[in-house]
């Protein structure tokens, strides 16, 4: 009888291990972990330094005469008028941004529970301040050179959709 309590508490025991984290889905999740925090510290930084940042774009824009054509998408009309509403909307845009990060950052944190709530919430926290520079900035801030800040979140998304297989409840 011991033999059978014994094979039963094995195969207990396998039943009850935990789904073990895929790699690349390990990997996902720290990277993430990563740049939460340097969107934590860059979103801080932009509300408080937005003002000196203006007066550096006004700068640049005096001696714009002379630079190429391609600088001058750097410091054209449009990245100063971006930046005046930037700093016009900083408080709900840092309030949407802290947000984004908190939803990332927990999304991510359940996804290395394999839960897929993580991805969703992710997800959300992810899109969040691109629908945010839309309604505050305006079209005009993915018109710029600024579009090529939509490349990493379209492939950590597609990477992190690659992983949903593995996330279950």
């Amino acid at each position: 009888m011991n033999a059978d309590n014994t094979s039963n508490d094995v195969l207990n025991f396998a039943d009850n291990k935990e789904a073990k984290l895929p790699s690349m889905l390990n990997v996902l999740t720290i990277l993430t972990f990563i740049a939460c925090a340097f969107e934590l510290f860059g979103d801080i930084k932009n509300f408080f330094s937005g003002k000196e940042n203006l007066a550096k774009l006004q700068d640049a824009q005096s001696k714009l005469a002379e630079a190429p054509s391609w600088a001058k998408n750097f410091a054209g009309p449009d990245v100063m008028e971006m930046t005046q509403k930037a700093i016009d909307n900083r408080v709900p845009i840092l309030i949407i941004a802290l947000v984004s990060v908190g939803l990332c950052l927990f999304g991510a944190i359940e996804m290395r529970k394999l839960k897929k709530q993580g991805y969703q919430l992710w997800l959300v926290g992810e899109l969040l301040p691109i629908v945010t520079s839309f309604i505050f900035i305006g079209t005009s801030f993915y018109h710029t050179i600024f579009a090529f800040g939509l490349i990493v979140p379209l492939i950590m998304i597609i990477f992190y959709t690659s992983q949903k297989k593995y996330l279950v409840n």
